[in-house]
């Protein structure tokens, strides 16, 4: 395998393995295992996690992909971005409501609030400028990470490094998608996460 053979099929295997969802029920783990104490809790939030945020959103994509309504995996026309984007902020109301019912830790809803606010933002702004999806979805996770972890959580930022030159090396966005995805994901999240805990604590 050539050099570039290898780079191409790194960054591949980078930009498949560190998809949103991926990302998502990572972050989601390690929050569950965080902050609540009733084992019941920690169940229920990994499986909305897995159905909500993982599983349905990836088999909307895959369905979407076979009915040719998608016409590659990066979802490179970002016009073809807005029905799957508006299904999962469907996916993650059901999500955000079962864990309000549940009375999830309130970092776990307010986390879980910012990825329907963020996919908005993405669903807004992709109707002009195909902005990282990708960096989006992997900011916000280090974000809530720093929110939660702090000064630890900040090994985390070696994926946006990763996740960021595969979409630049893969053509699928440039420099500036990359750099906006990532931090817009980062500020919208750190933010939103701080205003939701604090109205909630107050």
């Amino acid at each position: 395998m050539q050099v570039n053979d290898k780079k191409h099929f790194t960054a591949r295997v980078i930009s498949t393995v560190f998809v949103p969802p991926s990302l998502s029920l990572i972050i989601f783990t390690l929050l569950a295992f965080n902050d609540e104490t009733a084992s019941g809790k920690i169940i229920i939030t990994l499986l909305v996690t897995l159905i909500f945020a993982f599983i349905l959103p990836i088999t909307l994509f895959y369905i979407l992909r076979k009915k040719g309504k998608i016409v590659n995996a990066d979802a490179t026309i970002k016009e073809e971005r807005t029905l799957p984007f508006s299904v999962s902020i469907l996916f993650y109301s059901l999500g955000i409501i079962i864990l309000i019912l549940f009375n999830i830790n309130i970092v776990s809803i307010a986390f879980w609030f910012c990825y329907i606010s963020n996919t908005v933002f993405i669903i807004i702004i992709n109707k002009y400028w195909k902005i990282s999806a990708h960096m989006m979805g992997a900011s916000g996770p280090f974000a809530a990470a720093c929110f939660v972890f702090g000064i630890s959580a900040l090994p985390f930022i070696l994926i946006l490094f990763i996740i960021g030159w595969s979409r630049i090396y893969l053509k699928c966005h440039n420099i500036y998608q990359v750099l906006a995805g990532g931090a817009l994901g980062f500020a919208s999240t750190l933010l939103q996460m701080q205003i939701i805990t604090k109205i909630f604590y107050a």
